[in-house]
């Protein structure tokens, strides 16, 4: 291995780890020895790029041409800092139908392509218009140069994530929603931890028709346990689990009315002996019986068949979010007034009434809000 060999694959592990400034200072010592390395040019421009220097990487990428006009990668990094430059998104589109030209057979020419055809499309729409927001039924038009590119980068580079990317995001942006949801699960099928598609295509599964509180949050503890840091599924999952805990207002609300009816609160029965207090104590262990089968088939049957991520995050969330413990207090409210009404031997129903009301009015005071923020 030669001596400026060595040199350049120095330079490039120090910039995968993120040390760009060593990488183009040691380039830059390569580049004094043999001023004629095409490689270490292009090189030198990709760190010039992640160093904000988008002027210095047309310079390094100029370098690199003089000494070979067709060299792909030149030419592809010379794009990049084309649209850094700041009105450069003509100059770069030219410059990658140059690379597509001078490597028809490589993929990611087409799909860097197909990414800026699509925005110098929409942009030159909107100046020739006057438009400041693009119209759903313009985007067909302007996405059909771009989604064709995408296309053949995909035929070109069928495992090619970053060709899937570019394509979703045209599809995605021109309201082709079949076609994004068939690339992102073609992203997924090719990597499974790619977090925007997984997060997309859990939001769609758990937001689906028929898909319960226990269901979506299973489904976005699956994705967490793919994509552990992914902010996204984390929110999906604290909303499904609040959707649960939301459903204790109504197992509550049940026991109430069931308490109220034990008691014939309103004295509707027809029958006096119906409408006779106290209660017997039979009839009022009884209902206690049904209350905790309520409780035990709608609530802590249900607990316990979810995953164990998701029962450690119904925990966690009543902890540290106001409105797990809101709803958990009101439903521990309602449910308290039910007993009060059915285990105390009343003789009169004023007490009652009262316990009923408040056991009715505590939970919906905030209802209607919270409904809202589980959307």
């Amino acid at each position: 291995m030669t001596t400026a060999h060595a040199g350049l694959q120095r330079a490039q592990a120090l910039h995968e780890i993120g040390r760009y400034d060593d990488a183009a200072a040691l380039l830059c010592e390569l580049l004094a020895q043999d001023p004629d390395n095409t490689r270490a040019h292009v090189a030198l421009a990709r760190s010039e790029l992640k160093r904000k220097r988008p002027q210095e990487a047309l310079a390094a990428t100029g370098e690199a041409l003089a000494r070979d006009p067709e060299y792909v990668d030149a030419l592809l990094v010379r794009s990049e800092a084309l649209r850094m430059t700041g009105g450069g998104l003509d100059a770069a589109v030219d410059t990658l139908r140059e690379a597509v030209r001078v490597s028809p057979q490589y993929w990611g020419g087409y799909a860097m392509l197909a990414d800026l055809v699509f925005r110098q499309a929409m942009v030159r729409f909107g100046k020739e218009t006057g438009k400041r927001e693009l119209a759903p039924e313009d985007m067909p038009a302007l996405a059909e140069e771009g989604a064709a590119l995408a296309r053949e980068a995909i035929r070109l580079g069928p495992e090619e994530v970053y060709a899937y990317e570019i394509a979703l995001f045209i599809a995605d942006f021109s309201g082709a929603r079949e076609d994004a949801d068939a690339f992102e699960r073609a992203i997924l099928r090719i990597d499974p931890t790619h977090a925007a598609a997984l997060a997309s295509q859990t939001k769609k599964a758990a937001q689906a028709e028929g898909t319960g509180a226990s269901g979506a949050a299973a489904l976005y503890a699956d994705g967490l346990a793919v994509a552990p840091a992914d902010t996204s599924l984390r929110g999906g999952l604290d909303k499904a689990t609040f959707r649960l805990l939301r459903g204790t207002r109504w197992l509550a609300l049940a026991c109430l009315v069931a308490a109220a009816l034990m008691i014939d609160l309103f004295a509707t029965a027809k029958d006096p002996a119906l409408r006779d207090l106290p209660v017997p104590l039979g009839n009022r262990l009884w209902l206690l019986v049904c209350m905790g089968a309520v409780w035990g088939f709608g609530a802590w049957r249900t607990y316990r068949r979810l995953r164990t991520g998701v029962q450690l995050n119904v925990r966690s969330l009543i902890r540290r979010d106001l409105w797990a413990r809101i709803v958990v207090v009101q439903a521990s409210c309602t449910l308290l007034c039910a007993l009060l009404i059915t285990q105390v031997p009343w003789t009169d129903r004023d007490v009652p009434l009262i316990l009923f009301w408040i056991g009715l009015v505590v939970p919906w005071l905030t209802m209607s809000y919270d409904h809202r923020k589980t959307r």
